[in-house]
């Protein structure tokens, strides 16, 4: 199958720093003529304009269909990327072919006339993108219905809020039947309910045989629409595979910890006297070591360390930390009550604490392992960022947000009963008196 986009060593490199020409005398006219023949000097050293590499040496092919995530820290040239493929800016070396008509959703309201209405942007965008003022006729009402922008249709666009604008201009790109449709970003502006209809959306385009290339920095939502996932890392594309592996790589280095740590000498593991450490993991219920959690399903820390005495009696504790540091909670071994009374000799201890699936929030969260004695406390061994594991809610229905996408709000989302009653004529009679 003929690839729909192909991109060759593709680079795009911009001057920073430089200086802007000014008017020049007649004696610097002179000056520069003499200096001419040495021209070459201010070609090298520190007289050379500072230029950067935003895009360096990417290539890689896209088929149609396929629904492509581009992943990657601030300044890693996503957007740069984009921009190339969507025809706004010129590469510096390489080529990029692409097949067929594009429609670009790389920042919100890009675009747009300020001071036409939404129903003249719309005939406008689709103009933009080559269609026919009959094809934009026939689903103007769909496009309108989707963003729910009914009633502010016939408003100046200048009026309109983010959200407003957000919600119109990915409605006109999607529905405009592109074959490829590129959208940078843009998702998070919306609301949790205009999400999941964003990516129902993405998910019919592809469906239809569509090609879709979709930046973000949320990985949860990557992993839930993408079929394949792009690393980029300072302009090059340094990984290019299925979204799980992809993903894992670049949560890695952006907590800064894996999802499991071992210390092989006992003499470079952090510890005393008491104890030292010997390995900290996340593993799932198979007890396969696992970075990425799916938020159904339980997560297990395991902590291993080295009891080197027989005076006191060690125990094992974990802190929870979620990516803004928060503390979630603490817990240690001695929950287990019958592991608590029994004598502890030297050698080697593997505790593991079970974290139930529904339980914690999604996102990504770190791990502070210790080895501690109370009364007194003391701390004989700690890792403060242990480890460290992602939760990904990939749930469709069965979760706390039932059909509603987007992220759900607070530091935990444990899965709590519910008991409802509805019975008609009853529960009526049973309320009236309060209604009242």
């Amino acid at each position: 199958m003929r690839s729909i986009i192909r991109v060759e060593n593709l680079g795009k490199q911009y001057r920073i720093g430089g200086r802007r020409a000014s008017y020049s005398t007649l004696r610097d006219s002179i000056a520069e003529t003499l200096r001419a023949p040495f021209g070459w000097l201010r070609r090298n050293g520190n007289y050379e304009d500072n230029t950067i590499w935003a895009l360096k040496d990417v290539s890689f092919d896209v088929a149609p269909g396929e629904i492509v995530g581009v992943i990657g820290r601030n300044g890693a040239g996503k957007s740069t990327l984009l921009k190339i493929l969507s025809r706004i800016t010129e590469p510096t070396t390489g080529q990029v072919d692409l097949y067929g008509r594009v429609g670009s959703l790389l920042e919100v309201g890009t675009g747009f006339h300020h001071e036409l209405t939404g129903r003249e942007n719309v005939y406008l965008s689709g103009a933009i993108l080559g269609m026919k003022r009959e094809e934009i006729d026939r689903k103007f009402d769909e496009i309108v219905s989707f963003a729910d922008m009914e009633e502010f249709v016939d408003t100046p666009v200048k009026f309109y809020s983010s959200g407003m604008y957000m919600r119109l201009a990915f409605s006109i790109a999607a529905h405009l039947d592109p074959e490829v449709l590129i959208v940078d970003e843009v998702l998070a502006v919306g609301d949790a309910v205009f999400q999941k209809k964003c990516l129902g959306k993405l998910e019919e385009v592809g469906a239809r045989g569509r090609t879709v290339l979709f930046v973000s920095h949320n990985v949860p939502m990557v992993l839930r629409l993408c079929s394949r996932v792009l690393l980029m890392e300072k302009g090059k594309l340094v990984e290019d595979g299925a979204p799980q592996d992809v993903t894992r790589h670049y949560l890695r280095s952006e907590v800064g910890s894996p999802a499991e740590r071992i210390w092989s000498d006992p003499q470079d593991a952090p510890g005393d006297s008491v104890a030292r450490l010997h390995a900290v993991r996340v593993i799932d219920e198979q007890r396969s070591v696992g970075h990425t959690i799916d938020i159904r399903k339980p997560v297990l820390l395991e902590i291993e360390y080295w009891n080197l005495q027989s005076k006191v009696r060690p125990t094992a504790v974990f802190h929870v930390l979620n990516e803004d540091g928060a503390r979630l909670f603490a817990t240690n071994e001695f929950n287990n009550t019958a592991w608590r009374e029994r004598p502890l000799k030297p050698g080697l201890v593997r505790a593991t604490c079970r974290i139930p699936g529904n339980f914690l929030a999604e996102g990504i969260f770190s791990v502070l392992a210790a080895v501690v004695t109370y009364n007194p406390d003391v701390i004989h061994a700690i890792e403060l960022d242990a480890v460290s594991f992602q939760i990904v809610d990939q749930s469709d229905g069965d979760g706390v947000r039932g059909n509603t996408g987007g992220k759900w709000p607070g530091l935990i989302r444990p899965m709590l009963e519910w008991e409802v009653d509805y019975s008609g004529e009853g529960l009526e009679n049973k309320t009236a008196g309060v209604i009242g």
